[in-house]
């Protein structure tokens, strides 16, 4: 049986430099920070690389986790700048504030870039917007407008409509 997700991982080239922004900025709780040194067979197999080596740290915000890791060995490809999300694996993942504007303003100020400022959707249950964290990873920041609205699978999809 499926629970439900605990995490997210995103590799990055600067550890300390990305939990400071997820500590600092997005008020995330750094609830472990270790890794492995290399040699470790059964992490190799788990991870499925060879004699791999990273620094990592597990984030803590509400009811999931993010997870970061920093591969000393082998040492990862960066992602490639201003990558589109319609490209393949991760898009993005979802922040649920309180006031958009006011958390817009503040992720700018913080070092963020943003696609544009949180629009108005007609009737809309939400208002959203896509940014990038320090590592160019897209993020999503939205309020929910009506908390009474049902957000199942149909009304999800149709969120932008």
């Amino acid at each position: 049986m499926i629970r439900g997700i605990h995490h997210v991982a995103i590799s990055t080239p600067n550890l300390e430099r990305i939990v400071a922004f997820y500590r600092d900025v997005i008020g995330a709780e750094v609830v472990y920070e270790g890794g492995w040194e290399q040699g470790s067979e059964r992490i190799d197999s788990i991870v499925g690389l060879k004699d791999s080596h990273a620094k990592q740290a597990m984030l803590k915000m509400g009811n999931a986790f993010l997870e970061f890791f920093e591969y000393v060995n082998p040492p990862g490809a960066p992602i490639k700048q201003g990558y589109g999300v319609n490209d393949h694996g991760y898009t993005h993942f979802a922040l649920d504030v309180k006031d958009i504007d006011e958390e817009y303003e503040r992720l700018c100020k913080n070092g963020m870039t943003f696609n544009c400022p949180p629009p108005d959707f007609v009737n809309g249950p939400i208002r959203a917007t896509y940014g990038r964290d320090p590592d160019g990873n897209v993020i999503e920041i939205q309020q929910i407008m009506d908390v009474d609205h049902d957000f199942s699978l149909e009304q999800t999809v149709s969120k932008f409509d």
